[in-house]
């Protein structure tokens, strides 16, 4: 399984042919002549050859290369997601290092004795895209052997013998800075040795993408080959966020805006958001959720994975870990399952954290996000949810001013005004004042005036509206494990709030099924001693 925060870097950035740009050297970046269009140039030397190849006096290195060749220093590439394993440059590559990696005098040349002079106090090359530096773990992977063998272990990549004729390997079957550049031909711009218009030159190596979203299907719109902020993964933003913020915040055209649910309180905290990272938090990524090269627009029925998350991987019912995720709930489980990650937001008489037991169709009882619920006997459901209705858990959680809220901002799980990470108002608070606002979240499936009518209860309007009890005084939200409850006690998602409700004179803090729409409680609450107190009333 590929880790969740890596992204496979891809091999070069989108380059547009400008008319006039050379196809030769001459008049191009790398013509340092005193002739030369750029600032980097020569004070008066006339030989454009002259700073890489002379025919006297040369190097051993072929072809009558005229520079010497920097030594191994390198802080190389290095990634997760890399099969290779690139040593320090090799060939071509070091002879483009000799001038971009800023550490030997552009005019000091093999066949001179003396340095060539270069223009406005010039030597190295100066700062900025062109100088690489000695680290080049921030730059697409170079002097690696690319074969069938390393094709056949990443399955994103294409085997070189697909290779198009303007992107060649050296000698030895390795990848170099001259598979993808041209130093002598600048026609299609940096040098790159074929265009790359929809991402030509990255995909005839990588096979990565089949997204149907046409902002994602541009690899230069989020990475960049060389000197990229985020390290290895070659990202435009210095991690996963940043990058997807840099649309994602409201200033694209057509691209949701997460920035401003990630504004708000309750929010699934990011590395970039937290600072060291909490501890007691499992910070996640746009990645752990989303597929960016697989994602597309749609919709997708309960309980099935939405399309805008692509084929992400997850962990299925059974707790395995599974490559593509076919249901929401399997991405979900990924932190909120057997890691136990996140602290619960209510304290229970049957404590859990992990949704994948409470979810579990061999549960006490249930939210039916798996599977259906197990009653047929749910008088409160709202017109459009039956007994045979399943939820996703982003119908629960997600952004209030998404659909899910009843907004027409962007769904998913990024931020929301209640907490925890909730689509509407959800009141936990002892002595809450009933309204439709107040328990919104519950009410958006169970109808209000059936609840406070006592129809499945006789006892709701007097708890919730006479004695201010919220909801999560009795009922928690997801369910309640086969280990840590039992069916007499735990039945209707019945399972209490430590901090709301206390055992009785006895010490006992119980519910006890007894039948249909029957059963009795030894609590006590709101100073009220039940020991017990029955419904339907003796």
């Amino acid at each position: 399984m590929r880790p969740l925060l890596c992204v496979i870097p891809l091999l070069a950035s989108l380059a547009t042919s400008v008319a006039g740009q050379p196809e030769s050297i001459v008049g191009s970046p790398h013509d340092l002549s005193v002739g030369g269009p750029g600032p980097v140039r020569a004070t008066f030397e006339d030989q454009v050859c002259i700073f890489c190849h002379t025919p006297h006096n040369a190097s051993p290195i072929r072809p009558l290369w005229n520079r010497y060749l920097p030594v191994d220093n390198y802080r190389i590439y290095a990634s997760r997601a890399l099969d290779a394993e690139p040593g320090q440059p090799t060939g071509t590559s070091k002879m483009c290092l000799s001038c971009h990696d800023g550490t030997i005098a552009l005019g000091v040349v093999f066949s001179r004795q003396t340095p060539i002079p270069m223009a406005g106090g010039v030597t190295v090359m100066p700062d900025g895209a062109a100088n690489l530096g000695t680290d080049l773990s921030d730059d697409h992977p170079i002097s690696f052997r690319f074969d069938s063998a390393l094709s056949a272990q990443d399955e994103h990549l294409l085997d070189p013998a697909l290779l198009p004729d303007e992107l060649r390997l050296d000698a030895n079957g390795e990848l170099q800075c001259t598979t993808c550049h041209d130093a002598h031909d600048d026609s299609r711009g940096n040098f790159l040795a074929m265009h790359n218009f929809d991402s030509q030159l990255c995909n005839a190596c990588h096979q990565i993408s089949t997204t149907t979203i046409a902002e994602h299907e541009s690899c230069n719109a989020c990475h960049q080959p060389h000197t990229a902020p985020s390290g290895p993964y070659l990202l435009r933003g210095q991690n996963v966020v940043e990058t997807c913020l840099a649309c994602h915040d409201g200033g694209f055209h057509g691209a949701a805006n997460i920035a401003n649910d990630l504004g708000k309180p309750s929010i699934h905290e990011t590395y970039s958001q937290v600072d060291p990272p909490d501890p007691q938090f499992m910070h996640t990524s746009c990645t752990s959720c989303h597929d960016p090269h697989s994602m597309h627009a749609g919709s997708a029925e309960p309980p099935l994975v939405h399309p805008n998350m692509g084929e992400i991987d997850g962990v299925n019912a059974s707790g395995s870990p599974v490559t593509v995720a076919s249901y929401e709930y399997e991405v979900c489980f990924k932190c909120h399952a057997d890691q136990q990650a996140t602290p619960p937001f209510i304290q229970r008489l049957a404590p859990a954290n992990n949704t994948r037991q409470q979810f579990s169709p061999g549960a006490i009882s249930y939210h039916p996000v798996e599977a259906p619920g197990r009653s047929s006997d749910v008088p409160s459901l709202r017109p459009g949810w039956t007994t045979s209705s399943l939820v996703q858990c982003s119908d629960c959680h997600g952004s209030n001013s998404g659909s899910a809220g009843g907004g027409s901002g962007p769904d998913g799980v990024h931020g929301s005004m209640f907490s925890p990470l909730l689509v509407a108002r959800y009141e936990t608070s002892d002595y809450t004042t009933e309204s439709a606002g107040a328990y919104a979240l519950c009410y958006q499936c169970h109808d209000r005036a059936s609840i406070l009518g006592d129809e499945s209860f006789p006892g709701h309007d007097k708890h919730i509206r006479d004695e201010r009890t919220p909801c999560s005084a009795c009922h928690t939200g997801h369910g309640i494990a086969s280990g840590q409850g039992s069916s007499t006690g735990n039945s209707h998602l019945i399972n209490f709030d430590t901090a709301i409700v206390f055992p009785n004179g006895a010490g006992r803090l119980e519910f006890r099924d007894t039948g249909s729409r029957s059963g009795e409680c030894f609590l006590s609450c709101h100073g009220e001693n039940h020991d017990p107190a029955s419904y339907p009333d003796d």
